[in-house]
């Protein structure tokens, strides 16, 4: 492999191209290369990058992590008990260790589905400009390919599990593509668990929704990583439809970005998320979502509680080509802060290049409102619980958003687990 230059190396850019230069990666050669030269044209972002304005990795980023190793007989019996013990969000599991698919580990698919190990065919989407889903192309140690059959129903929702084993602290790079054929419908949750303190990972996750399909798709964050960079590439033809959810509740650094393009006519696309942030987190979530043709519709919703010396940040740009008429888009952020300290980014974006559209945007950062958290003292409820009560209802909001009504309450049973802890902690 070729060891490419990047201009005034950081410590970390420098351990990433030696990791290159090591040869290990899932896809071909040629993709490789041609994914590390882009990132290696760019470097780690910096805030002189718009879109990482609010997120300077090239800072953030001081050091790399080992590469994880495949997962021996012994990590592999460490996983199975893992899995066996932690409730299951789907009817399905397909499991993700360190960065590559194990198949003993996983369940056989459902009717209609194939699953298959990632090897040497990469896809990239609208996204690959970006340096970290560049980097992940050139990296990636594994993943796989979903495939769900054109006109089949999957009802039942199938859960990939992207787990990071015990141990030292390593770095996992993990690509999953997503193809959904024409008129076929499915329901899949990625859930991250895992990671220690220490660990650093990198995922993509490529969508593809060819003319009529339909995916529910969901990503949870709960773990501890220090790093957790996620990216997302999203293709949808005619009449596609793609809900999405992120919830995002653990992680140092949490960086989610989703580049979704509307190809086909008709095409309809809703993305949401809830993140729960306390002590020194940072969560950033920036979008894309690029109108080609016409009669598109998109909902972007997102919500952010950001507690202690937390930071949030919402950058979405809906892109209106010319020609992508009769589009309709709507987008909104809203978050709460429960410390003087806490800080919440947004920035919602509009770029239209068609005059017959209909396109909003809002956002709003606030606290809770001392009216409520009062009514409720009143009635005998403790501040904290009263508090708790409020942020529910908030959080509440984002979930009710969820098709899926078994994974909505799951969601809200997670949130309202986190507001528990939280309550705790006032108490003492």
């Amino acid at each position: 492999m070729t060891l490419h230059a990047l201009k005034t190396r950081t410590a970390a850019e420098t351990a990433l191209a030696e990791q290159f230069a090591a040869g290990q990666g899932a896809l071909s050669a040629l993709d490789r290369e041609a994914s590390f030269r882009l990132f290696a044209a760019k470097g780690l972002p910096t805030r002189r990058d718009e879109a990482w304005h609010y997120t300077d990795l090239r800072s953030l980023f001081a050091s790399v992590a080992p590469l994880a190793n495949a997962p021996d007989a012994a990590a592999i019996a460490a996983a199975r008990k893992t899995l066996a013990a932690r409730a299951r969000a789907g009817a399905t599991t397909l499991a993700i260790v360190d960065g590559r698919y194990i198949s003993e580990l996983s369940d056989p698919p459902p009717q209609g589905v194939s699953v298959a190990a990632l090897t040497q065919t990469g896809r990239g989407g609208n996204g690959d400009a970006d340096p970290l889903l560049a980097l992940n192309g050139a990296l990636a140690q594994g993943g796989c390919v979903v495939t769900v059959d054109a006109g089949a129903d999957v009802t039942k929702r199938i859960e990939i599990v992207h787990l990071m084993t015990d141990g030292a602290a390593k770095s996992v790079h993990s690509r999953v593509a997503i193809d959904i054929g024409a008129g076929a419908r499915a329901r899949i949750v990625e859930s991250f668990v895992g990671a220690d303190a220490g660990d650093q990972r990198d995922a993509a996750t490529l969508i593809d929704l060819t003319d009529g399909a339909k995916l529910d798709h969901a990503v949870i964050v709960e773990d501890n990583a220090a790093l957790h960079i996620e990216s997302q590439t999203a293709r949808l033809g005619d009449k596609a439809e793609l809900s999405a959810f992120g919830f995002v509740a653990g992680g140092a650094l949490v960086r989610r970005q989703i580049f979704a393009t509307l190809t086909g006519q008709n095409a309809r696309i809703a993305l949401g998320g809830l993140s729960l942030l306390n002590g020194k987190r940072h969560a950033d979530t920036t979008l894309v979502v690029d109108h080609a043709a016409p009669h598109g519709q998109s909902r972007e919703f997102y919500k952010h509680i950001v507690a202690d010396d937390a930071t949030g940040v919402y950058q979405g740009k809906v892109v209106v080509q010319p020609g992508a008429q009769k589009t309709d888009g709507a987008m909104k952020s809203q978050a709460i802060l429960l410390s003087p300290h806490a800080v919440m980014n947004n920035k919602p974006e509009l770029e239209i290049f068609a005059d017959d559209v209909v396109c909003g945007h809002g956002a709003t950062v606030g606290a809770l409102d001392p009216e409520q958290t009062f009514y409720l003292q009143a009635r005998g409820l403790p501040k904290a619980e009263a508090e708790a009560m409020l942020l529910e209802a908030f959080g509440a909001d984002a979930i009710a958003r969820v098709n899926d009504q078994e994974l909505a309450e799951l969601l809200r049973e997670k949130m309202r687990a986190w507001l528990a802890r939280r309550t705790e902690g006032a108490r003492r």
